[in-house]
């Protein structure tokens, strides 16, 4: 058994999905021991034309982007020093809540933005205020956030991303990883929705409201990239090239329930599966996007949809999806390690 032999059996989930018309394309990925296996079905767009899914075909990532980008920049500013994980926001943002020196927002570190332990809400539509990229930050840093228990907090990695920019003195956009952008073309793309809003099918430019409207980059969602992309991305955490080692500690130790600096870590019914080892590390996006790591094996998958499209109101069935993938990955992955002991 091979590493394609992992996809293969990884992959009838996701078929069975495209052929039921509950999400109209897919793209699976496995890596581990230096080799890669790619299966694609369905199309990248069916509505208002039809257009194949290939394997070249890029995808909104939506929340990956806190974890392919804004997590591993932050990781990497820390290890040059530039900050510690432990610091205030306000040693890259001096203005956060700066009419009020006792505000909660000014007590926030990078640590806990990163693994989502604030105060701050889930999502606010930022968008139904404005579209002027530089008001909406403004807004960001000023407003005083209500406060709430620690959640999962789009807002969280809306400041890191401004504190990115901050201590870089570029904007998001000029900092896409290799084989990144977070300004495709917009060919090349699978589409995402038919949107309301923007009255268009969303294709190359980002789905996610908040990010459209502060221009598209976001510390939150903008990144575009293909199942390659996501794949180059993996091999380098799974043979330590991508992070250095105390970056690579912090992203599989726990900091809280389920979260460690970034990722989201094996817990029962999370959307790895269950099969998958104890100390794997995932990570989610809306769009229908996911990639997870499982060290302990060293193997990574990557499941990369367009769900969305042309709806987010459909019933695509999207979780149950990852988690079968997973299972069926992980088996076929620990049926190879048996078949290799002597």
């Amino acid at each position: 058994m091979t590493i394609n032999d992992i996809a293969d059996r990884g992959f009838p989930p996701a078929l069975a999905a495209v052929d039921a018309l509950r999400i109209p394309g897919v793209a699976l990925g496995v890596i581990g021991n230096g080799a890669r296996a790619v299966r694609v079905a369905g199309r990248a767009q069916i509505e208002p034309s039809s257009v194949a899914m290939t394997r070249a075909t890029w995808f909104d990532l939506a929340s990956l982007t806190k974890v392919i980008f804004t997590t591993t920049v932050i990781l990497k500013l820390a290890e040059s020093g530039r900050i510690a994980l432990d610091d205030p926001l306000t040693k890259a943002i001096p203005d956060l809540r700066q009419y009020d020196s006792n505000a909660a927002e000014r007590r926030l570190s990078f640590r806990q933005c990163l693994a989502h332990q604030t105060h701050l809400p889930a999502v606010e539509p930022l968008y139904s205020y404005g579209q002027n990229p530089a008001t909406l930050r403004s807004f960001i840093l000023q407003r005083e956030w209500r406060a709430g228990p620690p959640l999962y907090s789009d807002i969280n990695f809306m400041l890191l991303g401004i504190a990115i920019e901050r201590l870089t003195g570029k904007t998001l956009g000029d900092l896409a990883p290799p084989g990144f952008s977070f300004a495709p073309d917009p060919a090349t793309c699978a589409a995402t929705e038919n949107c309301a809003w923007r009255g268009q099918v969303m294709r190359g430019r980002v789905h996610d409201e908040n990010a459209y409207a502060l221009g598209g980059a976001a510390g939150h969602a903008g990144l575009f990239g293909s199942i390659d992309a996501v794949l180059d991305f993996a091999g380098g955490l799974l043979d330590g090239s991508g992070l250095a080692s105390a970056s690579l500690a912090a992203i599989k130790t726990p900091v809280a329930l389920h979260r460690t600096v970034g990722w989201q870590i094996r817990h029962d019914g999370w959307s790895g599966g269950d099969a998958c080892a104890d100390g794997t590390i995932g990570h989610t996006g809306f769009t229908g996007t996911g990639l997870w790591l499982d060290f302990s094996r060293g193997i990574a998958w990557a499941l990369l949809t367009n769900r969305v499209h042309p709806s987010r109101h459909n019933d695509s069935g999207i979780t149950t999806l990852r988690r079968a993938v997973g299972d069926a990955v992980i088996g076929a992955a620990a049926a190879l390690a048996d078949h290799r002991r002597p």
